[in-house]
């Protein structure tokens, strides 16, 4: 017999609309990196943005601090070795595997990305996308995914709970980001989008890779058995 070991981390259902999510956010993505490509200044819309977010009384501050550092390598590293664990205790291994590899190929796609542009902030400081901004949206639409296949919500409830979660994750670090002076506002868009396409289509790859492996396993045993 075939089958899977265990549930996809892409449900079935949700696999339309999250292609076409996937889709416009990459084109976001590249769109604002051909519109800001080697520039080192904010446009209309980041310095409106910018002044209203300039207005945050000091205590804010260490609420955006707080949230810069999960972006940070000890952060980071805390919080996706917290959901591998937590993957593993419940026996889903690809669920594991799509953890890492999910956030590892979004954090790689934003630093690869930010090569290309070269938009810059503060002298060399290279700013687009946002890597702190697709870290956490990353790893927040992981997780969101992953409760939404366990719950077996429909394609409107689950689709509406991944982008509703990787909006507040992402909009919060975002916000921390252009309050910190760390990045441009239109930076931390191309990093929510950068995430929302990079994991949407890790998803659909893990779980191809997957099936494929589990179909070869099956298969060498019948031909041992014969």
């Amino acid at each position: 017999m075939t089958g899977r070991p265990a549930p996809g981390v892409l449900p079935p259902a949700l696999r339309g609309w999250l292609g076409s999510v996937a889709g416009l956010a990459a084109l976001v993505v590249v769109v604002l990196g051909v519109r800001y490509a080697d520039g080192s200044k904010p446009g209309t819309v980041d310095a409106w943005i910018r002044g209203a977010v300039d207005g945050a009384g000091p205590s804010w501050r260490y609420v955006a601090l707080a949230l810069d550092f999960l972006g940070e390598p000890a952060g980071s590293a805390t919080l996706v070795a917290a959901t591998v664990t937590g993957c593993l205790l419940l026996r889903r291994p690809r669920a594991a595997v799509f953890v890492v590899a999910g956030v590892g190929l979004t954090v790689g796609t934003a630093t690869l990305i930010k090569s290309l542009v070269g938009r810059t902030i503060h002298g060399d400081n290279l700013s687009y996308p946002s890597g702190h901004t697709a870290f956490l949206t990353a790893i927040s639409f992981v997780v969101a995914l992953l409760v939404s296949g366990r719950l077996g919500l429909g394609r409107a409830a689950g689709t509406l709970l991944v982008l509703a979660v990787a909006l507040v994750a992402g909009g919060a670090m975002g916000w921390a980001q252009v309050a910190l002076g760390a990045h441009y506002p239109t930076d931390v868009l191309g990093g929510w989008c950068t995430a929302l396409a990079v994991t949407s289509a890790n998803a659909w790859l893990v779980d191809r890779a997957a099936d494929r492996l589990v179909d070869g396993t099956a298969a060498t045993d019948r031909q041992e058995h014969r």
